[in-house]
């Protein structure tokens, strides 16, 4: 049986550059964020039905690593932070995006941290990432999921999470 990490949160918190750089490190499989892959070729100007399509993009590789079966596989992002930008975008969450399968443990990465625009990233100011945030942190609240903070400055969140993934590798 697999245990699978998610790292979870409002943009520019590390979670992408954290999850490939353990992956690296511990030898451990991860899926990379498909939303961003669908951004940088289809823009991103999104519409519900773009998010409905990420979602299912993140299932299939999602299921593909899966059937790998490694003991413990990062994943880089899952469906409820695509609730999340439904929530932020449009006000609202359709409740396919809360039907996929649930990550067995959420890291929840803090805005604590500078933002880094990159050209697909959208909220940049200090009230807009805590208004992202909160959301991010209100979906796991109502998937009743669980789920550790992640916060500090970059080596002290890289430490953090390493701790979490050998401690969830020895279950």
């Amino acid at each position: 049986m697999t245990f699978t990490v998610c790292f979870h949160g409002a943009e520019s918190t590390g979670k992408s550059v954290l999850a490939e750089r353990l992956s690296r490190e511990l030898g451990l499989p991860w899926v990379p964020e498909y939303g961003r892959t669908y951004a940088e070729e289809h823009g991103t100007d999104f519409t519900m039905a773009d998010l409905l399509a990420i979602a299912e993009g993140q299932a299939e590789v999602t299921r593909a690593a899966l059937a790998e079966q490694p003991p413990l596989l990062i994943l880089d992002t899952d469906q409820l932070m695509t609730a999340a930008w439904a929530a932020m975008l449009f006000g609202e969450v359709p409740e396919a995006l809360l039907a996929y399968p649930k990550a067995d443990l959420y890291l929840q990465f803090a805005a604590d941290v500078p933002w880094v625009a990159d050209g697909t990233r959208f909220f940049g100011t200090e009230a807009e990432r805590q208004r992202f945030a909160d959301l991010a942190q209100a979906q796991l609240d109502r998937a009743g999921v669980r789920w550790l903070p992640v916060k500090g400055t970059w080596e002290e969140r890289a430490r953090t999470v390493a701790n979490i993934l050998a401690t969830a590798s020895q279950t």
